[in-house]
């Protein structure tokens, strides 16, 4: 029982490779063979990962091993659901992706190759995602038979709009990594091959900040954007009031204030 146990669970760890550098926890889609197609096993290790981090991890970045950041769910998962498994089968993404989203520390997702269907809907609930040209965003989900099931119907057209998730549900549009970056499918493109490194450049730098504007900013700045305008300017008094009375970003002040740290300029 012991011996099943821990296979078990060698496989499970086996679906991602997690490492750790400094205060960033990269965590890395195993299976190349499949181009990273998402089962319930790595959905479930995802989940893991994120109800596990320790306090001394200050960034997430998620990446796909291979040449593939995810082709999206592997259709076998869905051979043996009925209408009532199908419904907890997609509530489980549903939670593991939230996971992600509502994380207590920033997420960056580095795309390269096959971002499609599950695999996109996975990069949407990062907080910042880094594509390389060789990155392409698609929704193949219509010319299946079924409907995205992992939030992207939720997460998607916030950041690309309702009409352009339609069109490529429909239609199967394709949107390359150059048309992906100016739709906001993605916030930066880099050079073939550069996608991890960009990554790892801002979840270092994100690193630095102090922990509690970066939290107001993942768990405040969302509510704050889709509340009422009223709603929404006293949550945001009331988060700067908190932020500004936390003993770094006083210390932080009187640095920059004492000519200690950079002024902001254009790169």
């Amino acid at each position: 029982m012991g011996n099943a146990a821990s296979a078990a669970s060698a496989d499970h760890s086996a679906l991602l490779t997690v490492e750790r550098v400094g205060a960033v926890l990269t965590v890395g889609l195993n299976r190349p063979a499949k181009r990273n197609a998402l089962n319930d096993g790595i959905i479930l290790a995802i989940g893991d990962c994120f109800s596990d981090l320790s306090d001394d991890i200050g960034a997430v970045v998620i990446h796909g091993v291979g040449d593939h950041f995810s082709s999206g769910l592997d259709l076998s998962e869905l051979t043996d659901h009925d209408a009532t498994g199908g419904l907890i089968h997609s509530q489980m993404w549903h939670r593991v992706f939230d996971r992600i989203q509502y994380s207590r520390v920033p997420v960056i997702a580095a795309l390269k190759g096959a971002v499609i269907g599950g695999g996109l809907e996975l990069a949407c609930a990062a907080h910042i995602r880094v594509a390389e040209p060789s990155a392409y965003f698609a929704l193949p989900e219509g010319q299946r038979g079924i409907f995205v099931g992992g939030g992207g119907s939720v997460r998607l057209p916030r950041l690309i709009g309702v009409s352009r998730m339609t069109d490529m549900m429909l239609t199967g549009r394709v949107y390359s990594a150059t048309e992906g970056a100016s739709h906001g499918f993605s916030q930066y493109l880099t050079e073939e091959g550069g996608a991890f490194a960009k990554a790892m450049e801002l979840a270092e730098r994100i690193t630095k900040n102090a922990p509690l504007t970066n939290f107001a900013v993942l768990q405040a700045l969302p509510m704050i954007a889709e509340a009422n305008p009223q709603t929404g300017l006293l949550m945001e008094s009331l988060m700067a009031t908190v932020a500004q009375s936390d003993k770094e970003a006083k210390a932080r002040i009187r640095a920059f204030l004492d000519r200690k740290t950079a002024k902001v300029k254009p790169v």
